[in-house]
């Protein structure tokens, strides 16, 4: 597998699991979502805010590579998150219209990442302005994995709230090269990732 397919099937695992998490969460109430549950970011509402937060900052250092990302116009375009646990959207609609919007960018900017680009360097500056040059697949990486990290937080929220998720595997859209529908237990309906990205 490329470099490049793996940020497509990472890009395809974000989507699919906002998906999922965001429809669950929707049938909760407007005070279950605000409920403090000791979270790092207290709420599951601060919690897909902080996540929606480091995305933009990402996303926006991510705009800054030579490859100058056409897709990450409406990224460029966003205000800069003021701090790490800021309430973006205090409204869950609202939230999940964004986090859509998020992840048809994120989509449409895997679909054209090549290897060539995740193999140059990026320099940027972290929130305190200390700068940084790293390898940029390492930093796409770093990208999804924050995102699962803090998804997995918000499924245990949701959890103690009495609701399932379902799978949540990324191994549910890893193709089964044995030739029939890749599956944790028989039961996963979400398209596994087999073909390599269009490029632009």
């Amino acid at each position: 597998m490329k470099l490049s397919d793996h940020v497509g099937l990472m890009a395809s695992y974000n989507e699919w699991m906002n998906s999922k998490l965001y429809e669950v969460s929707g049938a909760l109430s407007a005070e279950a979502l605000a409920l403090d549950r000791h979270a790092f970011f207290g709420s599951l509402l601060g919690t897909l805010n902080h996540i929606v937060v480091a995305d933009t900052i990402w996303l926006k250092r991510f705009a800054l590579h030579p490859a100058n990302y056409r897709e990450l116009d409406p990224i460029r375009h966003l205000p800069h998150p003021t701090s790490l646990d800021q309430i973006l959207f205090a409204d869950f609609g609202e939230l999940s219209r964004h986090r859509k919007m998020l992840d048809a960018v994120i989509s449409s900017w895997a679909n054209g990442v090549t290897d060539a680009d995740l193999n140059q360097v990026l320099q940027y500056a972290n929130t305190k302005g200390v700068v940084f040059a790293r390898r940029f697949f390492s930093l796409v990486m770093h990208f999804f994995n924050h995102q699962t990290h803090h998804r997995g937080q918000a499924t245990t929220m949701l959890s103690q709230a009495g609701v399932d998720v379902g799978i949540t595997d990324l191994l549910a859209l890893i193709q089964n090269e044995a030739g029939h529908d890749p599956s944790v237990d028989g039961t996963v309906t979400a398209k596994p990732v087999s073909a390599a990205p269009a490029k632009r």
